[in-house]
């Protein structure tokens, strides 16, 4: 079997995007059920809140498939406010990425990216290189941050709704 940047990018983001989506829905019921606003939370002053969370690893799994594909990366214009605008969000995400054709992967291990940083810097790697090391850890830092937000504030998740792309592989031996 062939490992592809198609699917180890789209096909790692979309199942994660998808487990997001489910776990917001759980934590939309218990920010209903106790009057949290969940979607402002954070885990500590310093850090992004639940909607940021979401949005940077939407924001991440857009623009890796785009610059994977060769495609000019727009700047993100997030609107979303509530735990239903987030949703849809993810669910735009997970559309776009799956429209995006097998075939406009086709060289892109070697592609050559960069991210601009501030000031004089830039990021350059190819496309192998920003998927191992930029795209996937950020986009999986961020759910992550998602997940231990909703924890926090008790959301009851575990591993199983993190990981629920794993549910159809499990099997009894034999």
């Amino acid at each position: 079997m062939t490992i592809s940047m198609y699917g180890m990018s789209v096909g790692s983001f979309v199942p994660v995007l998808e487990s997001l989506s489910g776990i917001l829905g759980k934590g939309a019921a218990r920010g209903r059920e106790k009057n949290l606003d969940l979607v402002n939370a954070r885990l500590a002053p310093d850090m992004f809140t639940l909607k940021q969370q979401v949005q940077i690893a939407c924001e991440h799994a857009k623009s890796c498939v785009l610059r994977l594909t060769g495609q000019a990366v727009p700047v993100f214009g997030f609107t979303e406010a509530g735990m239903e605008d987030l949703q849809a969000g993810i669910a735009a995400t997970i559309t776009f990425l799956k429209s995006v054709d097998a075939a406009a992967f086709e060289g892109a291990e070697a592609r050559e990216v960069s991210i601009d940083l501030p000031g004089d810097l830039v990021i350059a790697m190819d496309g192998l290189q920003l998927l191992q090391a930029w795209a996937l850890p950020n986009f999986y830092f961020h759910v992550v941050t998602a997940y231990g937000i909703l924890r926090h504030h008790g959301v009851s998740i575990g591993k199983k709704d993190y990981l629920s792309q794993v549910g159809p592989l499990i099997r009894r031996r034999g």
